[in-house]
């Protein structure tokens, strides 16, 4: 009797993230974050579709991808990813008849659960003038996507902000969400002054808990934030099963009357390491008894996508698909030249830029 209704369990799963046409709509946002792609290129990368050089946006469009992602810090020691370099980057996506999603870090370097260091030129700034800081830099960024003709469809206020941002001004204690709230507040009006028709996603990584998801969402939604998009980061090895997944996006997009975005994922092809930078997700890691291997990581991201799509999710965004392992081009911007790349397994090219032929993207 317990067999069968193990049988039944494992059933039930494969039917609730198995989408039929009845059951759920179209994922319209199917994106790539291709934040290092621009260092990749300016040091000689070269990407191949079935042998041959083609260029990695074609290659990602060609695979489905229609919408692509962009980080932007402040002032990063390494040159790159900084506002003349995303304006740089987003004349090259919008030529190619793609999207554009501005994720702002609001820092000089990585931002998320863990660390959300602000701008060096804001350290000793108040929450006061921390909030003029948001409006003008978000505005300044976006206006000058703007006038290249470049507008962004979408932008992040914030990257995997769990407990806020710009800490300790902008961190949640005690379940204060007021700092955190006049922040967020200066990037959304920001972003609407600039283009009122640019969606406003709230990023955070919560996707592994619903109780923390809703404690978050609720109290930005209480101290009066308004957003437009619900974004979480799901990666399957820290954030659990896709049936806990399904379960957050369904809670998320029924409670907050929201659209719900995966903003970031990704599986390793591979368990080897390219470079001397140990790997971020080791390939011993697995999800599902998924193998590290090319059909291992397209099975993987298909099925994140079934699930995003039966759980009325519109979109989902693999990270970091082309950043393979190229000398240079480093994790660390301020030693981009002597650190290595802690992705070479999780992107969707391998260690000579040949792209994972079975990887797609589908709506």
């Amino acid at each position: 009797m317990m067999r069968i209704f193990r049988i039944f369990l494992i059933a039930a799963a494969v039917l609730a993230f198995t989408p039929s046409p009845a059951q759920a709509a179209p994922l319209t946002m199917l994106g790539a974050d291709v934040s290092s792609l621009q260092r990749s290129l300016d040091l000689g990368a070269r990407y191949y579709r079935n042998g041959t050089a083609t260029d990695p946006y074609d290659i990602l469009k060609g695979a489905g991808a229609n919408y692509m992602r962009l980080r932007v810090w402040n002032n990063p020691a390494s040159g790159y990813n900084n506002k003349a370099k995303v304006l740089q980057q987003a004349k090259a996506i919008k030529a190619k008849g793609l999207k554009l999603l501005i994720d702002f870090h609001y820092s000089d370097t990585w931002a998320d659960p863990g660390k959300q260091y602000p701008p060096a030129a804001w350290a000793s700034h108040s929450l006061t003038q921390l909030q003029t800081d948001v409006y003008n830099y978000t505005y300044d960024v976006c206006t000058a996507l703007k006038a290249q003709g470049t507008t962004p469809d979408s932008v992040q206020i914030g990257n995997e902000i769990n407990v806020g941002m710009l800490w300790p001004r902008g961190q949640v204690v005690n379940s204060n969400f007021a700092p955190l709230a006049s922040l967020l507040k200066q990037g959304y009006n920001a972003t609407k002054a600039c283009n009122g028709s640019t969606q406003v996603m709230i990023h955070t990584a919560n996707s592994d808990s619903l109780t923390n998801a809703r404690w978050f969402y609720d109290g930005i939604r209480a101290a009066g934030v308004q957003w437009d998009i619900t974004a979480l980061s799901y990666y399957c090895m820290w954030h659990g099963t896709l049936a806990n997944l399904y379960n957050v996006i369904t809670d998320m997009r029924t409670r907050y009357g929201k659209p719900v975005v995966i903003a970031e994922t990704a599986y390793q092809f591979t368990s080897a390491d390219a470079d001397s930078e140990r790997n971020s997700i080791p390939g011993t890691v697995l999800c599902d008894n998924i193998p590290s291997t090319w059909a291992g990581q397209a099975q993987q991201f298909s099925w994140v996508q079934n699930t995003a799509r039966n759980a009325g999710a519109i979109g989902v965004f693999y990270w970091e698909p082309t950043w393979y392992a190229i000398k240079g081009n480093g994790w660390d911007p301020a030693n981009i030249n002597d650190t290595g790349d802690g992705w070479d397994n999780m992107a969707t090219f391998d260690w000579t830029g040949n792209v994972n032929p079975s990887l797609r993207w589908t709506p």
